[in-house]
């Protein structure tokens, strides 16, 4: 394959080469795992980092901060994210990358990935905005604009797909992605395709897409202003052509909205130039005697895992959505939870509280009555539901000094690392791709050491809590 340019790559520069900003906990870990399994060393904090909190990670190389944005409104996002991206701005390095979910899930009013865009680059600047979202070790693939994935062996096209179609919250109706994303931003778009990588003409189409347009009178608009660009990948080699597309390309900063195929194809084009040890691999996870999770997620990958969980000596509890969202009940729920999954663990069984088995549990089906009984929106339910789940694994945790822990869902994530007083992650050993097991560093001395992974409902096999439980 021949290159997209013909400009003459310079060594990796020192210091950072990435910060990002993770749009949920899950895949904030997600893109942690990629670039530290290629050997760029990698912290994810949860909270914008001091330079008193990066000095205890000498040698790091990329900085992620974990959000929840993906679950916020454009309001919320206008009033948070400046400051984020600042902080990471502040950093260096030479690409500040607002991490989404390979799925691209998002609306224009919650998770609005335009609207993080249209921030990110008022931060960052620069003459385009590349977007990577194909990750193939994810099993998610570009092709010609349209986004696939894949489950148990079998491609859908996103609109087809049979969880995020049908998305409780941001259900995916288009499959290409500038049609998608041009509800959520008027600024203009466009796209280098796989063929135009694999024939070595991306360097060209990249060209056109960046001359600007405007309007009849000759006017600046959104669209005379830098474009979004996606770039396909359907395998390795045009994952590798994208990475060099976007890193040769990068001039004086780029800000990127990605999965975490962003890191994947900058990586595999670094290692292509000797920039990075060809082979390098994760440790294995180790077994240990008994583990506790929680899951938010409806995914039906997720129901798969929680079923293989109870016929293979799991105890497996379900958390009750209506009282958790009602004040009066919400204690006496969370008793009942604690009271069952404790005696569990105290018998050395592993526990796993659940509030949904599925995207057709009687428990979704009925969430949006349930949260209009409780005079809650359904965003505001879903979290409520998230921190009950939080607050189960925190009273499990100081009641049993447990190793590791496991949370499914990306809301379910972000509010156990928040209730435990986590400060950062770093990743520990490989457990199933986007889902690593990680070191949790704390100044909470019970917490400082605690092995977590952070599950995205539509991660690992059906085995997967095994997995987590027994290591390999």
């Amino acid at each position: 394959m021949s290159p997209n340019d013909d400009h003459q790559p310079d060594p990796l520069p020192e210091g950072l080469l990435l910060a990002y900003y993770g749009d949920d906990f899950t895949g904030s870990t997600d893109a942690m795992e990629a670039m530290t399994a290629a050997g760029v060393p990698t912290v994810l904090f949860l909270a914008p980092p001091t330079p008193t909190a990066l000095q205890r990670f000498p040698g790091v190389r990329c900085v992620g901060l974990a959000g929840s944005s993906r679950g916020r409104s454009p309001e919320w996002m206008r009033a948070e994210l400046p400051q984020a991206f600042a902080s990471l701005k502040a950093l260096g390095a030479p690409i500040l990358h607002y991490k989404v979910c390979s799925t691209f899930d998002s609306s224009p009013s919650l998770g609005s990935i335009g609207c993080a865009i249209e921030i990110g680059l008022q931060h960052m600047g620069g003459h385009w905005s590349p977007t990577v979202v194909g990750a193939p070790r994810l099993r998610r693939y570009q092709v010609f604009g349209h986004l696939f994935a894949a489950v148990d062996g079998v491609g859908y096209r996103l609109d087809r797909h049979p969880t995020m179609s049908r998305h409780p919250v941001t259900p995916m109706g288009e499959s290409d992605l500038r049609r998608h994303l041009a509800a959520q931003t008027p600024r203009r778009m466009g796209l280098v395709d796989m063929v135009q990588l694999k024939s070595g003409d991306a360097h060209a189409q990249l060209t056109a897409s960046r001359q600007p347009e405007a309007d009849e009178a000759g006017a600046t608009s959104p669209r005379a202003e830098a474009p979004i660009v996606f770039i396909d990948v359907l395998d390795e080699d045009t994952l590798l052509e994208a990475g060099r597309l976007v890193w040769r390309q990068r001039g004086q900063g780029l800000f990127s909205a990605s999965s975490s195929g962003l890191c994947y194809a900058l990586t595999a084009y670094w290692r292509s130039e000797g920039w990075l040890p060809a082979h390098t691999a994760l440790p294995e996870t180790q077994p240990v005697s008994q583990i506790a999770a929680v899951s938010g997620s409806c995914s039906p990958v997720s129901a798969a895992q929680i079923r293989w969980a109870r016929a293979h000596g799991f105890a497996t509890e379900r958390l009750a959505v209506a009282a958790c969202l009602q004040p009066a009940h919400r204690e006496a729920e969370l008793q009942r939870v604690l009271a069952q999954a404790g005696q569990a663990l105290s018998a050395g069984r592993s526990a796993l509280v659940f509030s949904a088995e599925g995207p057709d549990d009687p428990e979704v089906l009925a969430f949006d009555q349930h949260a209009a009984q409780a005079g809650l929106s359904r965003t505001e339910a879903a979290r409520c539901v998230g921190a009950c789940l939080a607050e189960v694994m925190k009273r499990l945790l100081d009641q049993h000094p447990l190793r590791r822990i496991v949370v499914a869902g990306g809301d379910s994530s972000g509010e156990v690392a928040s209730v435990l007083g986590l400060d950062a992650l770093t990743v520990l050993a490989r457990l199933t791709p986007g889902a690593p097991l990680c070191r949790a560093w704390s100044t909470h001395p019970q917490r400082d050491g605690l092995e977590v992974v952070l599950k995205g409902g539509q991660m690992g096999g059906e085995s997967f809590y095994g997995q987590a439980l027994h290591g390999g």
